[in-house]
């Protein structure tokens, strides 16, 4: 399926801030002409077609559960059986081969750290090959949308700081009903309400709380890259000085077309690099100019870097945090 311009501005005019009132899609179909319910079966058709996956929460990092990057070298004539063993854990919701000795690259979620680490353990065990570890320390810009206009984003610091304590346990409840994404129904919020026990009302107002108070990061559509053409998905690392990774990863991540920016351990000796950068493009020179601008920007060029382009996709979804735990933990 190959998008319309008016299909293309709804997915991109919705990838955050998707309306928070007892009507929804009537409301993000308006400004386009459109009534709800073609609003609601053009969003349903966009998902069919695998261009967005869901509309729904995307969980800032350390807010909810537990996450990790991890990589593993896997040799080419097992490489499709190890992928087949890591997709069919439930807490791996992306996982990649990538040109670099580390060649299958994976996302573990799940209700805690002590989760996550029995999901790397498994896998290690099962395939008896090494996994690094590579978890979060420090977000720069994390998943607020990918443009498809070009068009700067809004200020990550705009959405960062908390304004709230942690989430109870009727949030969770209530991110681990939508983890799949909304129902395309006239009232969404209503139908997950009424799954949960609580009041389309007191539903509404919890998720404005959480976007409030960075736990969601954004609320909209989740956009799959490859569907629309930028099939160039390069992760770009460097080794950089610690004492000035926070200034540079600052202007990495001011760069609109940086998807991505965050640091993550060193594991020596095989794995030297901390500042990682997410850039998708429509073919890899594209991507290259996007690097080479971001080495100009922060005079980086002489630092040890590398960049690690998917080669196959072999899972992606939303990150699942409550499997195991019917979202109460």
């Amino acid at each position: 399926m190959i998008p319309s311009a008016q299909e293309l501005a709804l997915i991109d005019r919705w990838q955050r801030d998707f309306p928070l009132v007892e009507r929804p899609f009537a409301a993000a179909g308006a400004p386009l002409g459109l009534d709800e319910t073609e609003t609601v079966d053009t969003f349903r058709q966009l998902q069919a077609a695998g261009v967005i996956s869901r509309i729904g929460a995307v969980i800032a990092p350390r807010t909810v559960g537990a996450s990790t990057l991890a990589a593993m070298q896997v040799p080419p004539e097992r490489f499709e059986a190890v992928a087949a063993l890591i997709n069919a854990e439930p807490g791996v919701n992306h996982n990649y081969e990538r040109t670099h000795a580390f060649n299958l690259w994976f996302v573990v979620t799940g209700p805690d750290s002590d989760a996550v680490k029995a999901t790397l353990d498994r896998i290690s065990k099962a395939t008896a090959l090494a996994v690094i570890d590579l978890p979060l320390v420090s977000a720069y810009h994390i998943d607020l949308g990918f443009s498809l206009s070009g068009e700067r984003r809004r200020d990550d610091e705009a959405r960062g700081a908390a304004a709230a304590g942690a989430p109870d346990v009727l949030d969770r409840t209530l991110l681990a009903a939508i983890e799949e994404g909304l129902p395309f129904v006239a009232r969404p919020y209503s139908d997950v309400a009424g799954r949960i026990g609580i009041a389309e009302s007191d539903l509404i107002g919890r998720l404005q709380r959480l976007l409030a108070s960075g736990v969601v990061s954004r609320l909209g559509c989740v956009v799959r890259h490859r569907a629309l053409g930028y099939t160039a998905n390069a992760m770009a690392v460097w080794d950089l000085p610690d004492e000035r990774i926070d200034a540079i990863a600052a202007a990495f991540a001011r760069d609109p077309r940086v998807s991505l920016c965050y640091r993550r351990p060193r594991r020596l000796p095989d794995w030297p690099f901390n500042l990682f950068c997410m850039v998708h493009a429509r073919t890899r020179a594209e991507a290259h100019i996007v690097i080479d601008a971001l080495n100009r920007s922060a005079a980086t060029q002489d630092y040890a870097q590398h960049v690690l382009f998917s080669t196959r996709c072999f899972k992606q979804r939303g990150a699942s945090y409550f499997h195991g735990t019917g979202g109460l933990h």
